[in-house]
């Protein structure tokens, strides 16, 4: 036993072996993940909201729509005062030029409105005069007021009451005392007095417009991380469409770049790497013979792959929730079909490893795992349908429950809790009911066997069984004799009681093919009274190869078909191999000829089966069933089979060895129990 088929150290094929199964692994789930987490929406308003349900994964400010900016920045265009600056030189510049080039008067006219002129000039200098481009683009304009620059003083005033070089020249025949003589001053050619003292100053007036638009908020508020935006089935009315539009804008903003890109891969390749390094390197130093069977691998990390996959592709093509996804179904399979550890470590593995591309992986997490671990914790050992119902029942109570647990932590509010997320959560666990035909499909494409089926295989009425019963029925009542002792000492010593059971109904099945050559199946005819030695012992050693094709034949699972093989392991028909050597004392006998196939068990469960079935058969043969007798033969039989080495190549220790003693004689003086003569009545 101390053999036991466990290597100490890992060599370079096996590292091999293992690095390329995390590198493939790696691959191909990388290579479906979401590149990043921008969301493609279809917004429109009024209408129902078809997507998943949305939380902010980020804080970010809802902008106002483009029409409502323009609204106010056209309000704010009425404050706006351009800036123009006064040239003062050009007033005195041209009314000295009119004075000289009139100098002798105006033809029909007295001097007097020489000075009346001039006069009326400078009056519109001293308002302001621009010129007709920047008047008329002015007039555009919702701007009522402007800022005229004089030297270190800025004066706001109205447009309406600056000129252009146009209505400038209009204004002097307007005039009450001049109008009169309108038809002389037209001939005059006033209009060349007349040139803009106003300048727009671009600098300024574009610096005032810069800082009056970014006066203008383009938020109208924000909206914080965790915070709900929107349900799925909800209607997107005007306030909920602003939302959606800064939250699809704030994420083309972050939006990445190639570089960044190539970044998130590399990311995503490390994140994945490590998680599928330790997890393996868990595999590698607590449950090694794994990678000696390719199912179990595979199943694993095929799980894992798989519902990765399917959260990714939900995310990336934005389908349902990811909620939906049934995984607590990994650890429900890998438990049945393995162990719990291993069960929640590649449960912990696939979830921490669909975190990295969700929108709250942190609740993701915690919501998962609480369903994992209440899944394995449920199945203990799976025998009834019923127990699937209630695993779906109690680790959808768990994750809801979690989840409402964040949310009051997180939101605070119960106005502002989404209570979708718990219809997919309800969802999730009527998926979970799926387990029970998914069951069939795994151990089918992977070889296992479950308690399910084992439980099915121990129907009395399967053709194989009940045909065992009307051939050989002495065989068939052993079978049921040892495998009742078997399962007492399974569930003693902690291995699988039902496996072991269904293997002991199976282990004699080729008994069938010639029942009479066996002792439990003759009534006073013993046909090897005429046989050789060596004929009856091939006849006795058929039995497990007649039982093998059997097995073939009504396509029993590898488990029980193992059980065939190991339960006599290497070992001598011991009766016609003492017989022929007391009857050939001086002859070199071919122990081969006496020997079973085997191989030895290399199981606990076959160990167990090899020791109950050697010691049911025995013990019919004692004189009397005293607590004695029993006890030495129990003793003398199993310490037989570990010294001939039987148990070598299994995982069963001397303290279940000494477990077993004691079940096995404790039993055996329970079914052979001496019954006390019942009086006959004197007359």
């Amino acid at each position: 036993m101390s053999s036991f088929n466990i290597k100490n150290d890992l060599t370079w094929r096996d590292f091999l072996i293992r690095l390329g199964l995390i590198i493939i692994t790696v691959a191909i789930i990388v290579w479906m993940m979401p590149r990043s987490s921008q969301n493609n929406f279809k917004i429109e308003k009024g209408r129902p909201w078809i997507y998943n349900d949305l939380k902010a994964p980020f804080d970010f400010p809802i902008y106002k729509s483009d029409e409502a900016v323009k609204a106010e920045r056209d309000s704010l265009m009425k404050q706006y005062e351009p800036y123009y600056i006064l040239n003062s030189d050009v007033v005195g510049k041209q009314l000295r030029q009119f004075s000289k080039d009139y100098s002798n008067g105006i033809p029909g006219l007295n001097n007097d409105y020489l000075s009346i002129i001039s006069n009326r000039i400078r009056r519109l200098y001293d308002q302001g005069i621009m010129s007709n481009s920047d008047y008329a683009k002015i007039g555009k304009d919702t701007t009522k007021y402007l800022r005229i620059v004089n030297g270190k003083h800025a004066t706001s005033i109205q447009v309406s009451k600056v000129y252009s070089v146009v209505s400038a020249y209009e204004q002097i025949f307007e005039d009450e005392v001049l109008a009169a003589h309108r038809d002389i001053l037209q001939k005059c050619n006033l209009n060349d007095y007349i040139t803009p003292n106003l300048k727009y100053d671009k600098e300024r007036s574009e610096a005032s417009l810069n800082d009056l638009q970014n006066s203008i908020p383009l938020a109208s508020g924000l909206v914080q991380r965790g915070e709900k935006i929107i349900d799925r089935g909800d209607i997107v009315d005007g306030k909920t469409y602003n939302k959606l539009l800064s939250f699809q804008k704030e994420m083309e903003r972050q939006n990445v770049d190639q570089e960044k890109i190539r970044l998130n891969i590399m990311g995503q390749i490390l994140y994945t790497a490590i998680l599928l390094t330790c997890f393996t390197i868990f595999l590698t130093l607590f449950r090694k013979d794994y990678f000696e069977k390719v199912r179990s691998t595979a199943m694993i990390y095929a799980l894992i792959v798989l519902f990765t996959i399917i959260a990714s592709m939900m995310v990336v093509h934005n389908v349902l929730h990811v909620y939906i996804v049934p995984f607590a179904m990994v650890p429900i399979f890998i438990r049945v079909f393995m162990d719990s550890r291993t069960a929640f470590m590649a449960h912990a593995t696939m979830i921490l490893t669909c975190a990295c591309f969700l929108q709250y992986p942190l609740e993701f997490v915690a919501v998962e795992l609480v369903a994992g671990l209440v899944a394995i914790f449920s199945l203990r050992e799976l025998s009834s349908r019923s127990q699937l119902f209630w695993t779906a029942v109690s680790v959808t109570l768990a994750a809801i429950l979690t989840n409402l647990a964040l949310d009051w932590i997180r939101i605070n509010d119960l106005a502002k809790i989404s209570y979708s997320e718990y219809n997919y959560l309800v969802i999730n666990g009527v998926l979970l009911f799926c387990s029970y035909p998914l069951l069939y499909v795994i151990e089918k494409a992977f070889g296992f066997t479950s308690n399910i089926t084992l439980i099915e295989l121990s129907d009395m009425n399967k053709e194989l069984l009940r045909k065992m019963s009307e051939v050989a029925p002495g065989t068939f009542q052993h079978s049921i004799q040892v495998g009742n002792l078997a399962a007492e000492i399974a569930n003693k010593i902690g291995a699988k009681s039902q496996l072991v059971r269904t293997g002991a109904l199976y282990h004699d099945i080729g008994k069938i093919a010639n029942p009479i050559y066996f002792t439990e199946n003759q009534s006073g005819v013993n046909p090897h009274e005429k046989m050789e030695n060596i004929d009856s012992a091939q006849m006795i050693i058929s039995h497990v190869t007649e039982g093998t094709k059997l097995a073939e034949k009504y396509n029993l699972p590898n488990e029980i078909k193992d059980f065939i093989t190991t339960h006599h392991g290497q070992g001598k028909t011991k009766y016609f191999y003492v017989q022929y050597k007391n009857a050939h004392p001086d002859e070199d006998v071919d122990d081969l000829l006496f020997t079973y196939p085997g191989p030895n068990p290399f199981t606990k469960e076959q160990a167990i089966l090899m020791m109950a079935d050697t010691v049911e058969a025995a013990s019919r043969s004692l004189p009397d069933y005293t607590e004695k007798s029993i006890r030495e033969l129990v003793e003398r039989l199993i310490d037989g089979q570990v010294a001939d080495g039987f148990f070598r190549d299994c995982p069963i220790t001397f303290r279940d060895i000494a477990y077993a003693k004691t079940v096995l004689i404790e039993k055996l003086k329970t079914i052979y129990h001496t019954r006390l003569s019942y009086p006959e009545l004197k007359k």
